[in-house]
């Protein structure tokens, strides 16, 4: 049977959004794999399913192209908010976020940010503000978990860096036990930062809002910006704003293209 879903992005970084509240709909990986394939499904960076939530207003889980179920993602959760279209609580695994909507773009309230190597989390105890480990010329990451686990590589020209081919290269290095989203990222001034991500289960995207909440919290944290920052993707710009020991609140675009149907047992 046909059920109804919406095609969304983020700055590029794009979703297939189904509405499961009233009808649950059972999804799998090698499903949502399956949907996400760009030449023979729907096509997607992620899949996004909402479902009843007894402790918030939606529930929202989170399924990346591989198939993957993931904790977090900005920018799903900024287009989510913008389905809504109002104020509302998400419940996701990496906790309960606070949304607003306004008008094509919408504010999302990430919880405090983590830096516990175990939180991260790491495979072995090291100090997460300047890691001693190295790829190549990518060396000295920042960690942080801002609901999923991110590296981040400040260089001089993150347009420069191989980020295809390292990208996976340190996603999947056994320093972390549930694979990283790696950042690599450019000072521009003390107000903005230039980054490009290779996503964990994705691979290079247009954005990604968890990446650019968790380089900004880096940069604030070592001091190489202020306060609200503007971080620019090759899909475009977010705004994050944080403060040590509190939330992160990032505010950017979001993006309706399409509403569509399909039967998802065709899927597998």
């Amino acid at each position: 049977m046909a059920a109804p879903f919406h095609k969304m992005h983020g700055l590029g970084n794009d979703f297939v959004v189904i509405d499961a509240r009233n009808d649950p709909v059972e999804m799998t990986g090698p499903r949502a794999h399956a949907i996400a394939d760009r030449r023979t499904g729907i096509g997607c960076d992620q899949l996004i399913l909402l479902e009843p939530s007894s402790t918030a207003d939606v529930k929202m889980r989170i399924f990346n192209a591989d198939g993957g179920e993931v904790e977090a993602c900005g920018n799903a959760t900024r287009c989510v908010a913008t389905l809504l279209a109002k104020p509302a609580d998400i419940e996701t695994v990496a906790g309960i976020l606070k949304t607003r909507p306004q008008d094509s773009s919408a504010s999302v309230l990430l919880n405090p940010p983590a830096f516990e190597w175990e939180l991260i989390p790491l495979a072995m105890p090291m100090d997460t503000r300047d890691m001693p480990v190295g790829w190549e010329t990518l060396e000295r990451p920042m960690a942080v978990n801002v609901g999923n686990p991110h590296a981040i590589f400040f260089v001089d020209d993150c347009d420069k860096v191989d980020l295809e081919r390292l990208g996976p290269i340190i996603e999947t290095d056994p320093l972390f036990p549930e694979k990283i989203n790696v950042n690599v990222a450019t000072i521009v001034d003390q107000q903005t930062i230039k980054l490009r991500v290779w996503e964990r289960g994705v691979g290079l995207t247009l954005a990604c809002g968890t990446g650019a909440c968790a380089t900004a919290v880096a940069a604030i944290r070592s001091g190489r910006v202020q306060s609200p920052v503007s971080v620019s993707l090759p899909g475009g710009e977010l705004r994050i704003d944080w403060k040590e020991g509190g939330p992160i609140e990032m505010e950017g675009p979001a993006t309706h293209v399409f509403t569509g149907t399909a039967d998802w047992s065709q899927f597998g």
